[in-house]
C-alpha cells in the first residue's frame, strides 16, 4: 500500500463532490479530526483500520482497492 497517493486522492474524491472535509467525515461516519489527519498523510495508511477504509470507499462508491491503490488491478 503507497501511503503517498493515498491522502492526494481522498482529497480529490471529496473535491469531485465539492464538500468540505467536515461534511465528508460526518457522512462516512468519521471524526473530523481524523479525515483531516488521512487526507494530510499524517497517518499512516497501515494504520487506518479496514472497517473505516469501507466506509471511505463506500461513501465515494468505490472499491477500497480503488482508494488506497493508484489504479484497480484488472
Amino acid at each position: 500500500m503507497d501511503n503517498s497517493q493515498f491522502p492526494m486522492r481522498l482529497q480529490r474524491l471529496r473535491e469531485k463532490r465539492r464538500i468540505s472535509r467536515v461534511v465528508a467525515s460526518e457522512l462516512c461516519g468519521l471524526g473530523h479530526d481524523a479525515f483531516r489527519k488521512y487526507e494530510r498523510g499524517e497517518i499512516k495508511l497501515t494504520e487506518i483500520k479496514v472497517k473505516t477504509l469501507m466506509a471511505i470507499a463506500d461513501f465515494f462508491g468505490i472499491t477500497v482497492e480503488e482508494l488506497i491503490n493508484e489504479k484497480p488491478r484488472q
